[in-house]
């Protein structure tokens, strides 16, 4: 497991060009009204709020954000970080979780022309504000010829599947455990890295998105059998305290092209 100590992660960001100041940013919207913009049921229970405050618009769940639009740099190098670990970009990506839009949107750039996105998404209401007050977020990407969405939990479309997809892309929680749902506990319990496991193709990556460290839940990875490389970047644009971490778990094999991609 390789894992970035605290002065190469600051060395990194140094070099990626890192320099807005949030603290400024957060100073002059604070002084906006906050709006609610909308409220969406979570199946199972429990609601997301979409508020609004200015131009900027953030997805909570109680007092915690899940999304922000104006901090997404890891939630994008999910999707990009995950493409350079892959031989090839003609091959089949499932996404967890819509969000705001931006790991969805790395993905179609990383990706190529002819590759598969499918996008599960519990919340139907996510999918509605993508195409009204998030559409500017969203672009023409969800008309993607490439893009699927699926309303439904992730997790059952991982175990519902064998052998099928290059890359999984988790970012359905805060980080490795049940936080939104408790159903989604499933996903990051050995049983459920075992569904994972089975779902990818040899060489695929299973990358998880996590707003903090977890190491049981890299020893479980690597106790499923996956090869594990851990990294942490700056949780938004110019942060030095503050880090999130994605997991890329790599099934051990090669990815060979499919004379048909399902």
């Amino acid at each position: 497991m390789n894992r970035d100590n605290a002065s190469s992660r600051r060395s990194s960001a140094t070099q990626t060009g890192i320099s807005d100041d949030r603290q400024t940013r957060t100073a002059k919207t604070s002084r906006l009204p906050i709006e609610t913009v909308d409220v969406a049921d979570i199946p199972g229970g429990g609601q997301l709020h979409l508020l609004k405050c200015g131009k900027e618009f953030s997805i909570q769940f109680g007092r915690d954000e899940l999304m922000g639009s104006q901090d997404h740099l890891s939630e994008m190098a999910l999707a990009t970080l995950t493409s350079e670990r892959l031989a090839r970009k003609d091959g089949h990506v499932l996404v967890g979780g819509l969000g705001m839009g931006f790991t969805l949107d790395a993905v179609l750039a990383s990706w190529a022309s002819d590759a598969f996105v499918t996008v599960a998404e519990l919340v139907p209401q996510i999918v509605v504000w993508a195409k009204g007050p998030l559409a500017h977020l969203f672009k023409e990407n969800l008309a993607d010829p490439r893009v699927s969405i699926r309303l439904h939990d992730v997790y059952d479309v991982i175990v519902e599947t064998s052998d099928r997809f290059d890359a999984i892309l988790l970012d359905v929680d805060n980080g490795p455990d049940g936080f939104i749902t408790p159903g989604n506990d499933r996903l990051y319990s050995h049983a459920g890295l075992a569904a994972a496991y089975a779902a990818l193709r040899p060489g695929g990556l299973l990358s998880v998105w996590s707003s903090y460290a977890d190491d049981c839940f890299a020893g479980r990875l690597e106790e499923s059998g996956f090869d594990v490389d851990e990294i942490i970047l700056p949780a938004y644009v110019g942060s030095t305290e503050r880090w999130h971490n994605i997991w890329f778990a790599t099934k051990p094999g090669n990815l060979a092209r499919l004379s048909s991609v399902q």
